[in-house]
């Protein structure tokens, strides 16, 4: 299984498969694949559905294995990608790595129910250009040429090798694929260049049984890119829209949602989540005053002072009450009886006579 593995991916990342990592992105006639994978981009593999037959006029693809030669892949959540992908889809990379939003999830059919694959994903550059957002013009511009190549990675799924009919019963989501633009990452994670554009693929990789299954790695995987996937990798988001459709569809960004710049608040409103919350409390939260910087209780009106004043509603702390369990006992050295009755303001204050003690 390892052996097959290893000389699967040998084939797929070589020069001259699909997998290619060398440096020049273009298309065969040289041209940058700049907006996707269109036919005459081999490189970038096909849209999902197409399969080899979708490589462009005069190339021809390579013959499949009948296990993966009728393997179709449907896009889910395509929707949102593409609304995503109209506004110029960013994707945080991180040194400790942050997973993708929208998730890349994807639905299988086609494979052999009793047959072993293994699922896998990696990330092209799109081109070979640098990029720097224009706030100005809300776009993004050409800054020069690509940084270094980051060493190529594959993301295998967690559940790889299974069964085709594990892998059709089920949407196969690669939610726990991390990217980051750490160069000496050693925790697996996909290494990319911020600032610069890329392209998912997915493979599905047959696990061929036969004993010289080497020779014949090159039909054994089937690729699959969506234009809709494209992203740029950016270290903070850039364009404020991005921000907002990413906070109101990520369900893991709930507490944004009332803190949203371009949702209107009055000056002084509390969000709706925590008067909620506050107001299972034992006391009411305090809200400010229209028009003041001051606090009021927002539960009962203001009252007026009372104009007497009785008996004190607390009950003074004294040393027992304060300490739990202390005892009380004698001073060390009683005060004599006859100081008690001084008069601090007198004259001449009575003898003082420890003798009689």
């Amino acid at each position: 299984m390892a052996g097959f593995v290893s000389r699967a991916l040998g084939v797929l990342t070589s020069d001259g498969g699909p997998f290619a990592s060398a440096p020049e992105w273009g298309s065969p006639m040289g041209t940058p694949c700049l907006l996707g994978p269109p036919p005459a981009c081999v490189r970038f593999g096909v849209p999902a559905g197409e399969g080899a037959a979708g490589l462009g006029d005069g190339v021809q693809p390579a013959r499949k294995n009948q296990h993966v030669s009728n393997v179709s892949v449907q896009l889910e959540m395509r929707s949102l990608w593409e609304e995503f992908n109209s506004l110029g889809t960013e994707m945080i990379v991180t040194k400790a790595g942050r997973r993708m939003f929208p998730t890349f999830q994807v639905k299988l059919s086609g494979l052999d129910p009793l047959a072993d694959y293994v699922l896998l994903m990696d990330f092209v550059p799109l081109d070979d250009k640098r990029y720097r957002y224009a706030f100005h013009s809300s776009s993004w511009l050409v800054a020069g040429r690509a940084d270094p190549a980051a060493p190529g990675r594959v993301h295998f799924h967690p559940d790889s090798p299974a069964k085709g009919g594990q892998w059709m019963r089920q949407i196969v989501s690669f939610d726990k694929l991390k990217l980051t633009n750490n160069l000496l990452d050693d925790n697996g994670h996909i290494i990319l260049n911020s600032m610069h554009r890329y392209q998912p693929r997915f493979h599905v990789v047959y696990v061929d049984p036969r004993r010289d299954s080497e020779r014949f790695a090159h039909e054994n995987f089937k690729s699959f890119t969506f234009v809709e996937t494209q992203f740029m990798a950016v270290t903070a988001y850039q364009n404020h829209r991005i921000t907002q459709l990413k906070i109101a569809s990520n369900p893991f960004a709930k507490g944004f949602r009332d803190w949203l710049p371009g949702r209107r608040r009055v000056r002084g409103q509390l969000p709706a989540t925590l008067l909620r919350e506050a107001a299972q409390l034992q006391h009411p939260p305090l809200v400010p005053l229209a028009g003041a910087r001051s606090f009021q209780d927002s539960s009962a009106p203001r009252r007026p002072l009372p104009t007497e004043l009785g008996a004190p509603l607390y009950k003074p702390l004294s040393y027992h009450s304060v300490y739990v369990g202390a005892k009380p006992r004698v001073a060390p050295y009683p005060l004599p009886a006859s100081l008690h009755p001084f008069n601090i303001y007198g004259t001449s204050p009575p003898a003082l006579n420890y003798g009689q003690q």
